[in-house]
């Protein structure tokens, strides 16, 4: 049986990466993730994620392009990550979080990333800082 995928959306906005605090599971509350959710049967990984911050944030985004690698999560799911853009709408917490944040670059540590999506903000943090001046 292959793993399910879980996405992650690595969301951009003026410089600056979105982060988000989960509520739930209890095992997970508390720590801060990259916004997103499974994907669903019959969905590709990428109309998961746009359906995800959809439904979370409350937002439209677009997404830029997947950030190489997937990581294990519990047994059975993996996570792969995308960076995006926000395109419409200012994020809330809709759904598995109760806090949200617009870190720059300089600011990716002030927060305690779940450990599963450390590697990935790693990536998403130096992408962020090469097109920060953009």
């Amino acid at each position: 049986m292959t793993d399910r995928v879980v996405v992650g959306g690595a969301l951009f906005d003026r410089g600056r990466l979105l982060a988000a605090r989960r509520s739930a599971p209890p095992e997970l509350a508390g720590g801060w993730e990259l916004p997103g959710g499974k994907v669903e049967p019959g969905e590709s990984p990428e109309q998961a994620l746009v359906r995800e911050l959809r439904e979370e944030l409350g937002i439209e985004s677009e997404l830029l392009e997947r950030i190489p690698g997937t990581w294990p999560l519990k047994p059975g799911y993996v996570l792969q990550v995308w960076t995006a853009r926000l395109l419409a709408g200012e994020p809330q917490p809709l759904e598995d979080h109760d806090e949200l944040r617009w870190l720059a670059p300089h600011e990716i540590d002030s927060v305690d990333w779940l450990e599963l999506d450390r590697p990935a903000v790693r990536e998403a943090a130096r992408r962020l800082a090469a097109g920060a001046h953009d």
